[in-house]
């Protein structure tokens, strides 16, 4: 998990950069121009970088257009405008439609925080093509994403041993070693990314988003905010709520919360969604290969992780599948349906002492490619939590938090309550204690939860609805299972969602999507 605190969705990339460019895009000159007056170079989009995720360019688009990718100059501290810059990537796809009913650009952020835009974007060309037809597509890497002044902290062969660590300390030792490694994993990233450090916070993510607005030329921003992307959906707003157009947020972040609060909601969605996985399996035709009732099938994980703790099993060679590396591997699985069959045959594997699956969607999770490289996203995501979560927690705290993690669930409870010590000795103090996303004067900003969300349980987006203030936020609820709305496919979440974007058709409040 990129950090157990905050199990967020987003794209998984890999990588490994040279310490020379772990802020890379960081310019040592200031600016003597008007950045918004930039006009963007865009050309064809080369492979994604290590960073990124690595792999090759993306395909065409399904009518053979190609995407395009350009580069985009933002200050690197937006107190100080008018210093130095960083590189911000963004890729787009045109309209595909006539030119004269085109609104604008539609700005995604898929989540994370820490995941790649310019590299997952191209992946949903199809799912999107329905908005293509009346907007460009654009996604970016934030800052300290990706190509954007990636953060840097640890090498592959320092994180291989950091996701090995037990996540779940029993006694003494084994807590000295979780925050001694901790410690070393967040050193590393003041050493190696000190200048980016203080100014990856999602105000500063919001505001390079409105500066690509106007750089790419639009009076509004559009936007689609999917899980962390709704956050900064939010904060957008809070802050520029005269410059948002028509804006989705999908998987909703709860803005209310601290991130203790904001863990132990996940506690108890990783555990929802657990219980949905064993029913669903329990409850079909045929035999389910991993237990014969739904309690069954988690009192087998529960021994599984138990047995792990003490003794691992072959995973993928040389590394072993610890009880840490199997809990990311069923959180990664739980994040949509479609995963669960990988969960079910992954379980049946390490029944059987071979560990193999259940590591491949732990790697999934962590940005791990099969040749050993990360992306920047553990990085990326530990840096901008920290920096945006003001409260820092001791071990003895959360020692003293746990029966109440363990009360939401027996399964991912201590894993999410241990993962609170991520931000406790990182050397930028946190901006807030919840982000502020209050946005009086806003346009109309459809909030999308699902009942069955893991990773961003439904009750936020009510919370959304109430903290954007009155007459911004309409909610919409799909009653269905993963991650997020519009891409489980739904046809009556499809239709409100770009029937707001297409023709800011706002659909009633409440409407309930199954």
């Amino acid at each position: 998990m990129p950090n157990p605190s905050r199990l967020r969705a987003a794209a998984v990339t890999a990588a490994a950069l040279l310490l020379s460019s772990m802020v890379a895009g960081c310019g040592d000159d200031a600016q003597d121009e008007d950045l918004t007056a930039q006009k963007l170079s865009w050309k064809d989009c080369p492979a994604p970088s290590q960073a990124e995720g690595g792999g090759s360019a993306p395909s065409p688009l399904p009518d053979g257009d190609q995407w395009q990718c350009a580069t985009m100059k933002a200050p690197l501290d937006w107190d100080d405008p008018e210093g130095d810059t960083i590189d911000i990537a963004l890729i787009r796809a045109r309209t595909s439609g006539d030119e004269s009913g085109r609104i604008g650009s539609l700005v995604f952020n898929f989540g994370g925080p820490g995941g790649s835009g310019v590299s997952t974007l191209p992946a949903f060309g199809e799912e999107y093509a329905a908005l293509r037809t009346r907007y460009d597509l654009v996604s970016f890497d934030p800052r300290g994403v990706g190509r954007s002044a990636g953060v840097r902290c640890e090498n592959d062969q320092q994180l291989d041993a950091y996701f090995q660590q037990d996540g779940t300390p029993d006694d003494a030792v084994e807590r000295t070693a979780l925050l001694d490694n901790t410690k070393d994993f967040n050193a590393a990233c003041e050493k190696n990314a000190k200048k980016m450090l203080p100014n990856v916070r999602t105000t500063d993510a919001a505001r390079d988003m409105d500066l690509m607005r106007q750089v790419l030329g639009d009076d509004r921003l559009y936007y689609f905010g999917i899980s962390y992307g709704t956050e900064l959906g939010g904060v957008y707003a809070h802050l520029f709520p005269k410059n948002l157009g028509r804006a989705v947020f999908d998987a909703v972040v709860d803005p209310t919360q601290t991130s203790e609060q904001g863990s132990l909601g996940q506690a108890k969605g990783f555990q929802l969604a657990l219980d949905n996985f064993a029913e669903d399996c329990t409850s079909k035709t045929q035999d389910c290969p991993v237990g014969d009732t739904a309690q069954d099938v988690k009192d087998r994980i529960a021994r599984l992780l138990e047995g792990l703790d003490r003794k691992p099993i072959p995973g993928i060679f040389p590394r072993e599948l610890t009880q840490s590396a199997a809990t990311n591997g069923i959180a990664q699985a739980l994040y949509s349906k479609d995963f669960w069959e990988y969960l079910t045959e992954g379980l049946e594997q390490a029944y059987a002492g071979d560990g193999k699956i259940l590591m491949l969607l732990s790697d999934l999770m962590n940005g791990r490619n099969e040749n050993g490289e990360y992306s920047n996203i553990t990085a990326a995501n530990i840096s901008i939590n920290c920096s945006d979560d003001k409260p820092r927690y001791s071990t003895a705290y959360v020692q003293r938090r746990l029966p109440e993690f363990r009360a939401a669930s027996s399964l991912f409870g201590d894993f999410l309550a241990w993962g609170m010590v991520s931000c406790t000795d990182w050397p930028v103090p946190g901006a807030a204690e919840h982000p502020d996303v209050s946005a009086p004067g806003s346009a109309p900003i459809l909030v999308v939860g699902n009942t069955g969300d893991p990773a961003t349980p439904y009750e936020g987006a009510r919370k959304m609805v109430a903290a954007l203030g009155r007459g911004v936020g309409v909610e919409l609820t799909y009653k269905g299972q993963g991650h997020g709305a519009y891409g489980s496919k739904n046809a009556c979440v499809q239709t409100a969602v770009n029937g707001y974007l297409l023709n800011g058709k706002v659909p009633a409040a409440g409407t309930v999507c199954s």
